[in-house]
């Protein structure tokens, strides 16, 4: 699990050749949820409410970098890039 950013206690990371819709992986507390790229809505799982909405912020700054490393992490030789973390 290749962890792409961390900030406030969360980590996000995403998967080589993980399924669809674009998304990406967070984990906060021991708890985890997948959130859609485009939307920036949890997927499945749950995280407590502050959290989710950080995350969502850091979407929005990110999205760009986050479709980027989606498409990377797709080839067969991709690299994922680190994002910056929410400040």
């Amino acid at each position: 699990m290749p962890e792409i950013s961390r900030f406030f206690g969360i980590i996000i990371y995403m998967y080589f050749k993980d399924h669809l819709p674009p998304h990406f992986h967070a984990e906060y507390g021991g708890q985890e949820a997948q959130f859609s790229i485009e939307t920036g809505n949890v997927i499945v799982g749950d995280l407590p409410r502050k959290q989710i909405r950080l995350i969502q912020a850091w979407v929005e700054l990110y999205r760009e970098e986050l479709v980027l490393n989606y498409e990377e992490s797709q080839k067969d030789n991709g690299r994922l890039r680190k994002i910056k973390p929410l400040q």
